[in-house]
């Protein structure tokens, strides 16, 4: 039977939702679970303080609970901070960097900045130690430049060019957390690196450059776009016999040899 208990960290309290052992409830375990976990996401999916991904969506809510159980973190902090995009789950960056800070086998993660501000050169990388062995983690630097080759400054809306000092410190965070704790994100992109994808338009294959294309490709094209095709590329023109022809007489219907067929 499943209890409701409240868990007090760093001073705040938060509402888990775990099982008799004292773990969050792992949804997909068992029947057993998941017949407690539905009851739940039931409740939970009536709220009106759950997003609105969660909002009426029973199963996105068991979804929720089930990544709640694997982060050890409250239901309601995972929904608050795991953001549909794309149809894609992504965490917040913030999420990530309280997970890292709370998590104990690291210092807090801190911003080094370096470049010149408001330059390309303008950039940052986040840094923390090793509780255990002592040893600096020293995450990828992650500039201006960077952001504007990859096209994250340049969509329209983007927060890259109103709040670039905040955006620098998200992406390095996230980069960080990739590199040296991957558990603690299960591998999910940030929201901010889902809203900054670019999706990319496919290219026929017509409109590439002809030397970087066989001319058979552009024919397959052309006929499974209902195009017509060249002749001259999916086919040769037939090459002519070098056998001699040979002739039948029409009385007898034997062949009659070349040589006393002229």
């Amino acid at each position: 039977m499943a209890n409701d208990i409240q868990t007090a960290t760093n001073g705040t309290t938060a509402l888990t939702t775990v099982d008799d052992g004292g773990s969050p409830i792992a949804a997909f375990a068992s029947e057993e679970k998941f017949n407690t976990a539905n009851r739940m996401a039931k409740a939970l999916a009536h709220s009106s303080l759950v997003p609105e991904a969660y909002r009426g969506n029973v199963a996105n809510c068991l979804i929720a609970m089930e990544i709640a159980s694997r982060v050890g973190a409250s239901v309601f902090a995972v929904m608050q901070n795991l953001d549909i995009i794309h149809g894609n789950p992504s965490w917040r960056a913030k999420f990530l960097i309280a997970t890292v800070n709370a998590c104990g086998r690291f210092s807090p993660i801190r911003f080094r900045f370096s470049g010149t501000e408001g330059t390309e050169s303008w950039g940052c990388r986040a840094v923390a130690k090793d509780v255990e062995t002592g040893e600096e983690c020293l995450g990828p630097l992650v500039t201006m430049a960077i952001a504007k080759a990859e096209g994250w400054s340049t969509k329209s809306g983007s927060k890259w060019r109103t709040l670039p000092e905040l955006m620098l410190c998200y992406r390095a965070a996230a980069f960080w957390t990739r590199l040296y704790a991957p558990e603690l994100s299960l591998g999910m992109n940030t929201a901010e690196e889902a809203q900054d994808m670019r999706a990319v338009p496919a290219q026929l294959v017509s409109e590439l450059p002809a030397a970087l294309v066989p001319k058979n490709t552009k024919a397959l094209e052309e006929e499974l776009l209902g195009k017509r095709p060249d002749p001259g590329v999916l086919e040769a023109p037939p090459k002519p016999s070098s056998k001699p022809t040979l002739e039948i007489d029409p009385v007898t219907g034997e062949i009659v040899p070349p040589e006393a067929g002229s």
